[in-house]
């Protein structure tokens, strides 16, 4: 019986990015309103996206659009107004036409305080789903060593 030889491709990438909770993002009491939290996904995305070479723009560029389908946001401790948190993103890879990432919010003492997920597909700025992955993030994928060239 043959071994099977472990893949080299990676299947996650991540990049950390800090926030500051503005005071407008709170309620009376000083804590951020949970809602602000999956904005918070937003910045750690569009952080990741400068930073590895696939923004909105980037996307735009190449006709697309990547709406949000699902997001799941799951609460352990609160942030208060002038904490700066870091949000660790990370996009999980799959064979699928989407992105999925994955979040990890911390307060300055380095507690976990939010961790979530969103699903996002690819649409055409006409509105056309694509079933199929572009070609521009194929390449972006090859890029990153998701995929064997």
């Amino acid at each position: 019986m043959q071994e099977k030889m472990p893949s080299k491709t990676k299947r996650e990438i991540s990049f950390t990015s800090k926030v500051r909770v503005r005071f407008a993002e709170t309620d009376p009491l000083g804590i951020v309103w949970h809602g602000n939290y999956i904005q918070y996904f937003e910045d750690g995305r569009e952080a990741f996206g400068r930073h590895h070479g696939i923004s909105y723009l980037d996307q735009k560029a190449h006709n697309f659009s990547t709406p949000i389908v699902e997001s799941r946001c799951e609460h352990k401790l609160p942030l208060t107004y002038g904490d700066v948190a870091t949000i660790k993103t990370t996009y999980i890879d799959t064979a699928a036409a989407k992105m999925i990432f994955k979040y990890e919010i911390k307060n300055p003492a380095g507690q976990v305080v939010c961790m979530g997920k969103t699903v996002q597909v690819f649409v055409e700025l006409g509105g056309e789903l694509s079933l199929v992955i572009p070609e521009f993030f194929m390449e972006w994928k090859k890029k990153m060593g998701l995929l064997s060239e």
